[in-house]
């Protein structure tokens, strides 16, 4: 990836996260902090990785992205609605009763959505069964879910993890957004789930680290991801919980808080808005 393209991949990054922002504080609630940490991630995958059609949401032969972690709505639907699949200005209808964008993903009325997610855990095992599916069919479309870390204390994310091991789905990858915090505080104090690397080698997968604000360290990511024939892989993606909005990085209040005016202000001119 050259830096002319690394340069638009944060130009697009720095969008979706104006997104964000601007669509949690229209609905005066929401999750900020956790769909501003995979902004990058977002962008690289929409905008350089994806099979996907914003003219034909549903084609057949298209990849999957499950949003796990659903509470982080905000982040998926900025990346869908820069990637063409709705009006930006939509955003700005989150949560509202009349608004097809609600506090978690829908696959029935909200275009590019690939599962209804919000309870966590549960994406992770839909992906594996999207991939087996995939896998038996013959089809060569790939299948990635985007956990939250503090996901990861989940029981249900372990038993499908050690599904896609034993079933040998190298056409699925999973992205764990590791900034270390979750809505109680830091997930080594809550229930504490690392070292992921160690316990995903350990279950069979696929094991890769990356920076997840870093354009050139998730490009090589997915190209190992790509390279692994025989198992399912992993992206420990090392991120920063708010990443872009200066009182909103590693601050864990802003798990699931709006901005207030003021702070909306502050929040669009450190993403260069004002």
């Amino acid at each position: 990836m050259d830096t002319k393209r690394i340069s638009e991949l944060q130009e697009i990054a720095r969008q979706i996260r104006v997104g964000i922002i601007d669509a949690v504080y229209s609905a005066a609630s929401g999750h900020p902090g956790g769909s501003l940490s995979i902004a990058d991630l977002l962008a690289y995958l929409y905008f350089e990785k994806l099979n996907v059609d914003p003219a034909d949401p549903c084609k057949a032969d298209r990849d999957r992205l499950v949003l796990s972690k659903g509470h982080c709505a905000p982040g998926l639907y900025a990346a869908l609605a820069l990637r063409g699949f709705f009006p930006v200005e939509d955003l700005k209808t989150l949560r509202k009763t009349t608004s097809y964008l609600q506090g978690h993903p829908d696959m029935k009325h909200t275009p590019g959505v690939d599962m209804s997610s919000g309870s966590l855990g549960q994406g992770t095992s839909v992906s594996v069964g999207m991939a087996l599916s995939a896998k038996l069919d013959g089809k060569t479309n790939k299948v990635y879910a985007i956990l939250g870390d503090g996901e990861t204390e989940e029981g249900q994310v372990w038993e499908a993890a050690m599904s896609a091991a034993h079933f040998g789905l190298s056409n699925l990858t999973w992205i764990v957004d590791l900034n270390g915090l979750q809505i109680d505080g830091k997930i080594a104090d809550v229930m504490n789930p690392m070292p992921h690397g160690e316990k995903f080698a350990a279950f069979g997968w696929n094991v890769v680290e990356a920076d997840a604000h870093d354009f050139a360290s998730l490009e090589a990511a997915f190209n190992a991801a790509d390279a692994c024939t025989d198992r399912p892989t992993v992206i420990i993606n090392h991120s920063v919980k708010g990443k872009g909005v200066s009182f909103m990085e590693n601050n864990v209040a802003w798990h699931g808080a709006a901005p207030n005016a003021e702070q909306y202000e502050i929040a669009m001119k450190d993403l260069g808005e004002r």
